[in-house]
């Protein structure tokens, strides 16, 4: 997920704990999301492209909804945009090279987790980490000529307040809009810096996914297996990249996607 402390993307900060899990669980706006039927929602046998800006996006974001369309015998590709190489400057422990091969193994090992790890066909595009925004001509380029014409489309928020969310659920967006295509945008880092019923997301286009409890415990211990972003770097002293908060918030019993 890669945190860019205070980057400001317009008005949505990311900076100190953010909103806690107990606000969001005791607003009653989420209980009354619409709700996304897997079944439904996603055509029978039609393959889905899963669009994660880092590696620990796809789970973080859409553990459940993995979990759910490989049951149902979906045909999964992950597209990887960035390898999260930049997560840790200056590290000894994490460095680009090192995180190039760290952090698709700890994706391997979250699907693994997941038990879906052979539903799931992983491509790597290696743009460079925290540069999407710079790079978006070619991201557009090399997902064209990815999708199909049936395909259906999940990505992360292109409101969600880190630029590599945003700049990817733009592109996405803009992909599946010309070919007509379903397009699910996940919500990661709103829910740190979003309060409920921020006039910012557009709830009235939100559908939530309702996880079971096997389904979240799989999820948490999916989250487990990102050790790069869970620990302290002990050579620069960097705190986790993923606060217990953050893993929190990311674990309420549902997923929250906007679609159009």
């Amino acid at each position: 997920m890669d945190v860019i402390k205070h980057e400001l993307v317009e008005d949505r900060l990311i900076y100190g704990d953010g909103t806690s899990y107990q606000e969001w669980r005791d607003w009653s706006g989420l209980e009354s999301l619409k709700q996304l039927d897997v079944v439904s929602g996603f055509a029978e046998g039609g393959r889905v492209l899963i669009v994660a800006p880092h590696p620990d996006d796809e789970i973080l974001g859409c553990a459940g909804l993995l979990q759910q369309l490989a049951e149902l015998k979906h045909d999964i590709v992950l597209v990887a945009v960035t390898n999260g190489t930049q997560s840790h400057p200056e590290s000894q422990l994490y460095s680009p090279n090192q995180l190039n091969t760290i952090r698709p193994a700890e994706t391997h090992a979250a699907l693994e987790v997941l038990a879906i790890n052979h539903a799931v066909k992983r491509i790597a595009l290696n743009l460079m980490d925290g540069e999407i925004t710079a790079q978006q001509d070619r991201l557009y380029q090399a997902l064209r000529e990815l999708i199909g014409p049936d395909d259906i489309l999940v990505c992360t928020f292109d409101k969600d307040g880190h630029p590599d969310h945003e700049a990817t659920g733009r592109v996405v967006q803009q992909l599946a809009n010309e070919a007509h295509l379903i397009c699910y945008q996940v919500l990661i880092w709103a829910w740190h810096w979003a309060v409920p019923d921020d006039h910012r997301i557009p709830w009235e286009k939100a559908l939530k996914l309702e996880l079971t409890p096997q389904q979240l415990q799989r999820k948490n211990k999916a989250i487990s297996c990102f050790k790069s972003q869970l620990e302290i770097d002990t050579s620069t002293g960097q705190a986790p990249i993923l606060s217990k908060q953050a893993i929190q918030r990311i674990l309420l019993p549902c997923e929250v996607y906007i679609c159009d």
